[in-house]
């Protein structure tokens, strides 16, 4: 077997980039929950290592190794003259700003927590069993949040919902909403503050994401504009909904054909199912892509064994594609659906029956 060195340094250099960034993800995860970027988000500003620790009543030694390693990833900036570390405007606008659609910390508590599951992956890989989102470590629920909020606030006001065929003028005047797979809430809460005329009703299968989602309502202000209770995407209660929103969920459903018709059967008449997914194109090869890879990835880990873990099973996974998408909304009883937007990250797709 001939090998091209050319192919195999290119390979060894991917590697080198690979290895760097997934050691990388841990020491985010650390500034993230200690607050080491925080304390150094003055853009310009310099801070040595003694500085920082003293900022955040953390260990010297430790901060130096971490800023050096924050300095090596890009992450932050090294003045060598001075001794001491800044973040540029633009590296304090993402590492520290959780309202911005680049935040990036959050994208690592998600990926260190959905590691944790290696272990028990590598049992259903070989059993084929599912792995339920309520079994994988608690951090998962946190980081899930921290990376799909800032997206939410960055688009879902200004320009998914009115996307929606009329939709949007329904919550001003006062309508009733189900946000099906809720999570800790972030969906539910944007929509709530934005349209306080409307009925916001926050549904997940998982009883601790709920606790929190209302402890954070309460703590916004909003326990008498928004609820949330436990049920599944099948069974959630209610009629004569005017929209019916799932976010970044449908794929981790193990029948969701199933939970389909369960919305078909909660609308009005003249109501909208709106369905927002990761992006994917059809095709495989289409995806073989670093959006992709990123999901691909954690599909792996994380939204086909939640789906295997349940009914039916049917293991979409987080790249399925408008197409099958589509097939799950017309098996479940809508005969109107259509692309309404996109982004870079996501399908916002609706559905009417």
């Amino acid at each position: 077997m001939e090998i091209n060195e050319g192919k195999l340094n290119a390979l060894l250099g991917k590697f080198v980039g690979d290895l760097g960034a997934t050691m990388h993800a841990g020491s985010i995860v650390i500034g993230e929950k200690l607050g080491l970027y925080k304390a150094m988000s003055a853009p310009e500003e310099r801070i040595t290592a003694t500085e920082l620790a003293k900022r955040t009543d953390t260990n010297e030694r430790y901060v130096r190794e971490w800023l050096n390693a924050q300095a090596a990833s890009g992450y932050v900036q090294y003045d060598a003259d001075a001794d001491s570390y800044y973040m540029t405007p633009e590296q304090s606008l993402v590492m520290t700003n959780e309202n911005n659609p680049a935040y990036l910390p959050g994208a690592f508590v998600l990926a260190t927590s959905a590691l944790k599951a290696v272990p028990k992956m590598i049992d259903r890989f070989k059993t084929g069993e599912g792995l339920g989102w309520h079994e994988h470590d608690p951090d998962l629920f946190r980081g899930t949040e921290l990376f799909f909020r800032p997206g939410y606030n960055a688009n879902l006001l200004s320009s998914w919902l009115p996307a929606l065929d009329g939709v949007e003028q329904k919550l001003r005047d006062g309508a009733k909403v189900a946000d099906v797979g809720c999570g800790l809430g972030a969906s539910t809460m944007i929509m709530a503050v934005a349209f306080p005329n409307t009925e916001f009703i926050g549904f997940d299968y998982h009883d601790r994401s709920i606790e929190q989602a209302r402890a954070k309502a309460a703590g916004a202000g909003l326990g008498n504009r928004v609820s949330f209770q436990v049920a599944s995407a099948k069974e959630f209660p209610g009629n004569d909904y005017d929209l019916v929103t799932f976010f970044d969920c449908l794929h981790d459903m193990g029948d969701p054909v199933g939970a389909a018709k369960h919305v078909r059967g909660s609308l009005k008449d003249d109501g909208t199912w709106m369905i927002v997914e990761p992006f994917a194109n059809d095709r495989h090869e289409d995806n073989h892509n670093p959006v992709g890879r990123v999901y691909y990835s954690a599909s792996t880990l994380i939204c086909t064994p939640a789906s295997r873990s349940q009914e039916v099973g049917l293991g979409l996974g987080a790249q399925a594609g408008e197409a099958k998408l589509r097939s799950v909304a017309n098996e479940g009883g809508f005969t109107r659906f259509r692309r309404a937007t996109e982004t870079p990250f996501n399908l916002i797709l609706e559905a009417r029956p």
